[in-house]
């Protein structure tokens, strides 16, 4: 999955020259276990799913939404030195139109937020 190439990328740069590890500390794993989590979940099938940033749902808890702004707002400029290819396929899904909100598998009319 793209979203999960991307977001690993990203969480690894913002740890190895934010935090100065080779690895990734704690926090960041936590961080890359959340989002992955996130996107194990997402409503939206890989070929309709748009890009977070354009997404109408917002599936990450506040803190950790604020945690992965710091990590993209770091990382995401950074990124076309580091994986072009990923990073311009990304751009370019992000142009494409934003599908409506998905009904839920089960037919239930909760938020997908709500989690």
């Amino acid at each position: 999955m793209r979203e999960r190439r991307l977001i690993t990328a990203m969480i690894g740069l913002y740890c190895r020259e934010q935090h100065a590890s080779g690895d990734l500390c704690a926090e960041c794993a936590g961080l890359a276990t959340y989002a992955n989590q996130r996107l194990d979940r997402c409503p939206f099938p890989e070929a309709e799913k748009p890009t977070c940033a354009q997404c109408r749902i917002h599936c990450y808890k506040p803190a950790a939404r604020e945690q992965i702004k710091a990590v993209m707002r770091y990382a995401g400029p950074r990124m076309l030195a580091r994986k072009p290819l990923l990073t311009i396929r990304h751009l370019l899904h992000g142009r494409r139109p934003v599908p409506e909100r998905p009904r839920h598998k089960g037919g239930s009319s909760s938020s997908h937020a709500q989690r």
